[in-house]
């Protein structure tokens, strides 16, 4: 399993440096896309695994979540990248897929192995439709901040509608991974709320593209403005799984 790690992520990264090397060639973009989808298949492979070996769908754990995480991430891009003429945005989008990757192999091999069985707080179907949509919105910010990254390099002039509609898909699965949250929250503890640090940043995450979406609409925030923003809600989206995971303990502290 763990060499199907290595394989994925070398996949990604050489299909993340040539989508950036392509120059709009289409016979590298082509090879970087195929580069995607193989390495896309490998990240399937992984989360296959874990399921049979844990009899359950592999989401209950940090490292399940980010291996599924990147493998939506890949999706999207993918589908988005066959539909639409911008694949450049696949260098920044499978070196984000990559680097997460990255993290699951070298900072978080400990939990590679770890497939122990659920907790009871976990044993609840919540968890499935909570961590998926959670997972899905957080793809969609990341393929938004890929977008938008290449539209401050002006290396593609993307619609900001196209962005827009990206945001506004992952700010309503955001928004029902919140409320199916918090039905589980009432289910297994008693409470709707705790603010619970993941839950707070969670939270914030929410408001920032609720801002977003808000500000969207009046045409001087459209443009550097709006991509910045879309970008610095990517950071606090990275910042609510990596820095409250490893900086505070609390009720999602399994994770």
């Amino acid at each position: 399993m763990t060499s199907a790690v290595y394989i994925a992520l070398v996949f990604y990264l050489i299909s993340s440096i040539t989508f950036f090397w392509s120059g709009f060639k289409n016979s590298l973009e082509k090879m970087a896309f195929s580069l995607a989808a193989a390495g896309l298949a490998f990240n399937l492979v992984i989360l296959v695994m874990r399921g049979r070996i844990s009899g359950r769908l592999p989401l209950s754990s940090g490292y399940d979540f980010l291996l599924t995480f990147i493998f939506i991430t890949v999706l999207m891009f993918l589908i988005y990248a066959a539909k639409y003429p911008v694949r450049n945005a696949g260098g920044p989008v499978i070196m984000i897929a990559a680097l997460l990757l990255s993290a699951a192999a070298f900072i978080m091999p400990d939990k590679s192995s770890g497939l122990a069985p659920l907790p009871p707080a976990l044993r609840s179907p919540w968890l499935t439709v909570h961590v998926l949509t959670a997972a899905a919105s957080y793809s969609g910010f990341t393929l938004a901040a890929g977008l938008a990254a290449v539209q401050l390099h002006k290396l593609n002039q993307i619609r900001e509608e196209t962005i827009y509609r990206v945001v506004s898909l992952s700010f309503a699965l955001l928004s029902l991974s919140i409320v199916f949250g918090a039905v589980w929250a009432e289910q297994a503890w008693g409470s709707y709320w705790s603010w619970d640090p993941k839950e707070t940043w969670a939270l914030v995450t929410w408001i920032v593209y609720a801002v977003y979406l808000h500000l969207h609409r009046q045409s001087k925030w459209r443009g550097k403005p709006s991509n910045l923003l879309v970008v610095a809600g990517f950071i606090i989206v990275l910042f609510t799984f990596f820095g409250v995971t490893y900086l505070f303990s609390g009720m999602h502290s399994y994770s």
